[in-house]
């Protein structure tokens, strides 16, 4: 995961003063920052797909803070939003958490506390996108079997047999060992936990029987 070593802390918040004062901070404390006066401005320039998390006022002009995390949960869902603002109150704490984010901070917040909520954050993001493009790598290899082969793959994972499989499909048990080889080999798979493993992780179990009764 070391990629995210270079992740941003993307400031928002309409208070010049404050949010280049925190910038400052965390620049000093090993991060990258990057400022911003309004949600707007935010979403102009940000970069999907950047590995980082959000400093998010909840008062700013034109989005407010909740209209933004709103945008980014379609946008960017695996950015974590660390609320950092003066004008909280509970039931927009109770929003945001319910939305989300990673944690509501009212100003001042002490230095530690700041910098280990953002440590927070970051690992999360690391860890979800990990998995994200992991999933991603697992479905690019599902892509590469062929018709017959995710047929084999979906009674596979359902416990079929292969005599079974043969069965099913109209098939000598020779073939569906010979598929079934093709397609453990294209899918990384080493063993029948593994195959169904790999299965249970995307949600493809559901999705493969369905394929069949197609």
């Amino acid at each position: 995961m070391g990629e995210y070593l270079e992740a941003v802390v993307h400031i928002v918040d309409d208070d010049q003063s404050f949010r280049t004062a925190v910038g400052r901070l965390l620049a000093a404390s090993g991060f990258r920052v990057a400022l911003y006066e309004s949600g707007d401005q935010f979403l102009a320039q940000f970069a999907d797909g950047e590995p980082g998390c959000v400093l998010l006022d909840l008062g700013l002009p034109g989005l407010s803070g909740l209209e933004l995390q709103d945008r980014l949960a379609e946008k960017a869902p695996l950015l974590p939003i660390v609320f950092l603002t003066g004008r909280g109150d509970i039931r927009a704490t109770v929003q945001a958490m319910k939305a989300g984010a990673e944690d509501f901070l009212e100003k001042p917040t002490p230095k530690e506390v700041l910098l280990e909520t953002i440590g927070r954050a970051l690992h999360r993001y690391a860890l979800q996108r990990f998995e994200q493009d992991r999933k991603h790598a697992l479905r690019r290899r599902l892509a590469n079997l062929t018709p017959r082969e995710f047929e084999v793959f979906g009674l596979i994972v359902r416990g079929r047999l292969n005599k079974q499989i043969a069965q099913a499909l109209g098939t000598s048990e020779r073939t569906v060992k010979a598929h079934r080889h093709n397609l453990m080999e294209k899918l990384g798979a080493r063993s029948l936990a593994e195959t169904v493993s790999l299965a249970e992780r995307l949600g493809l179990i559901d999705s493969a029987a369905d394929q069949l009764q197609r």
